[in-house]
């Protein structure tokens, strides 16, 4: 019994042969309807059939109960395609036509990674993370930076510096630096928290300049509330970033997410959207790109700030993916859409394929 894709079905399997579970249902993100979600008892084990999602990859889980009553969440068994998050493993299914992008696999230019430590900051505490470079770079070299928040998840999970090792050495990015910020309690400081949108522009960003030559137009990236924070860092300080990447929002609004409402920051990132959306003009106009899951709970949240930035006459970018809301999601909206921002940033560069 094997779990995969079967014309116009996905199927989920389970050997249950000594008939030890009393009930199988899958965990997914998908928005699919609950009272679809249970396996039917089968001969040998369990069995799912649910119409093909117009995702091009599927991530799920089976939860499990066994004859004693006790619950378990797991991998499929069936599957031995998984990937990992920041709440573990999830099992994979790609539907046919899903690629991973080129670059996965591409060369990267030889680098290094340096820690970066930023004490005494209006956080009260210290911020951390990474730098990553070019292995031939000097400090003095004058070079631009990409800053991420989730910078080491982002690393482990999207491949953020393979992206990066492999455009630079295809010549489709320039010699760059990347900033690559641990969370820390990233509940609080994402959630439009104006001591972290202080000390990222006052403490981090000089902290960076005063070790490395650095270009002016620093491009700031982050996903879910890192896209928030992002976007809180640059309206409350303006002009401190020349881009913003901002993937699957958190642009939370009481009338289309209540079920956040328990959130601690609910409060304050509420308070902040609304503030942009009733905006008459905005502090500043840097580049944009949005990229979210089509079928992701908060794409209609995206697709309303994407269009707010854009009243604002800022030079706006839009992109819905068929995933949700996960890192090779992410990932997979790097290029051509980091890069096309970077572009319009730092202006085109090398004969690499991506740079046209």
């Amino acid at each position: 019994m094997v779990s995969g894709v079967e014309g116009a079905e996905v199927v989920f399997r389970l050997d249950d042969p000594e008939g030890h579970l009393t009930a199988v249902r899958l965990w997914q993100e998908l928005g699919l309807p609950g009272d679809s979600l249970d396996f039917e008892p089968v001969d040998g084990g369990w069995e799912l059939r649910l119409p093909r999602p117009t995702v091009h990859r599927m991530e799920y889980l089976f939860q499990v109960t066994g004859v004693d009553g006790e619950q378990a969440t797991a991998v499929d068994p069936t599957n031995p395609r998984v990937v990992g998050g920041a709440f573990g493993e999830h099992s994979v299914l790609e539907l046919p036509g899903y690629q991973p992008p080129a670059w996965c696999e591409a060369e990267e230019v030889p680098s290094r990674l340096e820690p970066l430590t930023v004490p005494g900051t209006p956080l009260g505490t210290t911020v951390t993370g990474q730098i990553w470079s070019p292995d031939d770079s000097e400090p003095d070299e004058m070079l631009p930076l990409l800053v991420c928040h989730d910078g080491p998840e982002f690393a482990a999970h999207a491949a953020l510096t393979r992206y990066v090792g492999a455009l630079v050495a295809d010549d489709a990015l320039p010699r760059m630096r990347l900033a690559m910020l641990d969370p820390g309690e990233r509940n609080t400081r994402y959630a439009a928290d104006l001591d972290y949108a202080a000390t990222l522009t006052q403490a981090v960003l000089p902290a960076v300049r005063d070790r490395y030559a650095t270009r002016e137009n620093v491009v700031l990236m982050g996903a879910s509330l890192g896209a928030l924070a992002a976007l809180h860092a640059e309206w409350s300080h303006p002009e401190s970033f020349a881009g913003l990447f901002l993937q699957s929002g958190s642009f939370f609004t009481p009338e289309t997410d209540p079920q956040e409402a328990g959130f601690p920051g609910f409060g304050a990132i509420t308070g902040f959207v609304q503030r942009v959306l009733a905006a008459r003009a905005a502090p500043s106009s840097p580049a944009v790109t949005l990229t979210c899951g089509s079928a992701e709970e908060n794409v209609h949240n995206n697709r309303v700030m994407a269009a707010r930035l854009a009243a604002f006459d800022w030079d706006v970018s839009f992109t819905e993916s068929p995933d949700v809301h996960n890192f090779t999601a992410w990932r997979d909206t790097l290029d051509p859409h980091l890069t096309a921002l970077l572009h319009r940033v730092w202006g085109q560069v090398g004969g690499g394929e991506h740079a046209a």
